[in-house]
């Protein structure tokens, strides 16, 4: 692990120092940003999403799905908590809390927009992170792979779907077109656009697959302050609201922090029963928890504004994720010797 991806909550934190400090001392800059807006895309948000999702695009290898049959419990446990259980029960908890237990807190309005913007983080699936999380529990490198690229796959038709059964469930209104243009753009096209690089890459170098670890290597830097930029614009636009309810983020996170361990302890205990290797139970348990939080921020923006409480929903994941994963990972080390060490 990196050292900007060992400190990325520090990182994000101080981006939202940034877009608060920046906020409040220049709003008219920031409200001319918004306005660079078509087809309800916000072309500056959209250059930024680009520069985070693209990179991790590249890294997924669609060959690896060949070796879809070596391994299938893990698969099938991963991809059941992926689509069937995490956007159910994160849209569950979002309506127990701000619908009820925070229903004295935050007004009815904003609760809706809160709600959906955890509707999206639970929706999203893994995040290209998870190869990090794998490789520091040992997890089968290979296995990883194939579940990345299996979710990436799942995600191109099952996302939309999923997010506007959630929305109109919680009754917040669908905007269908925008939806779907969001998931081609910040979905389909950087996929195939990934996968094409992949290509061209392994096709310049002679057939060395090592090539495609050495360019997105060189690519990281773009992703991470595309990700950084991003937080830095949504908490500028949201920078007054916060900074009068600064327990807000508080709020915000305490459901995605459950949802988190809760989906970790289905998984993994899910995997024990199974009596799957560590190595496969592992990775299956984290990348079942991880948010792809980029995809979340994206389509928040899309569907409901660069300072919709949607939005800023989605950034308080980006914030939670990665001290939960450590911890995450610390428990699967602490606990690995209760696996059985057998090929399943």
């Amino acid at each position: 692990m990196g050292l900007f991806e060992r400190w990325l909550s520090l990182w994000v934190g101080l981006a939202i120092l940034a877009g608060l400090l920046l906020g409040n001392m220049a709003p008219g800059l920031f409200n001319l940003i918004a306005g660079f807006e078509y087809a309800s895309v916000n072309l500056v948000v959209a250059v930024l999403i680009w520069a985070m999702v693209y990179p991790m695009m590249v890294a997924v290898d669609f060959g690896s799905l060949r070796d879809i049959g070596g391994k299938p419990k893990g698969l099938i446990i991963t991809v059941v908590v992926n689509w069937l259980v995490k956007p159910f029960t994160m849209a569950a908890l979002a309506v127990l809390f701000f619908d009820y237990i925070y229903s004295g807190i935050i007004s009815g309005e904003d609760a809706q927009q809160y709600i959906a913007g955890l509707i999206l983080l639970g929706a999203a699936p893994c995040t290209a992170m998870v190869f990090v999380w794998s490789q520091m529990t040992k997890g089968d490198p290979a296995y990883t792979l194939v579940q990345v690229s299996v979710n990436d796959l799942i995600m191109i038709v099952a996302f939309a779907p999923i997010v506007a059964l959630l929305l109109g469930v919680t009754d917040i209104a669908i905007p269908w077109q925008t939806l779907l243009l969001s998931v081609g753009l910040y979905v389909v096209v950087p996929l195939a656009a990934g996968a094409l690089t992949r290509r061209a890459v392994i096709a310049g170098h002679a057939g060395d697959i090592g090539a495609v670890d050495r360019f997105t290597a060189r690519l990281k830097p773009t992703s991470m302050i595309g990700l950084l930029a991003t937080v830095v614009l949504l908490f500028a636009f949201q920078a007054e609201t916060i900074v009068s309810q600064p327990v807000l983020i508080v709020l915000i996170a305490i459901p995605i922090i459950l949802q988190s361990y809760g989906i970790f302890a289905v998984a993994y205990a899910a995997a024990w029963a199974w009596k799957l290797p560590h190595n496969i139970a592992a990775p299956c348990a984290l990348i079942g928890t991880s948010n792809f939080f980029e995809l979340a921020v994206a389509v928040a923006i899309g569907l409901f504004g660069l300072s919709s409480g949607a939005a800023l929903a989605t950034v308080v994941g980006v914030l939670v994720e990665v001290p939960v994963m450590l911890s995450l990972v610390a428990i699967a080390n602490r606990t690995n010797k209760n696996f059985s060490d057998s090929t399943r």
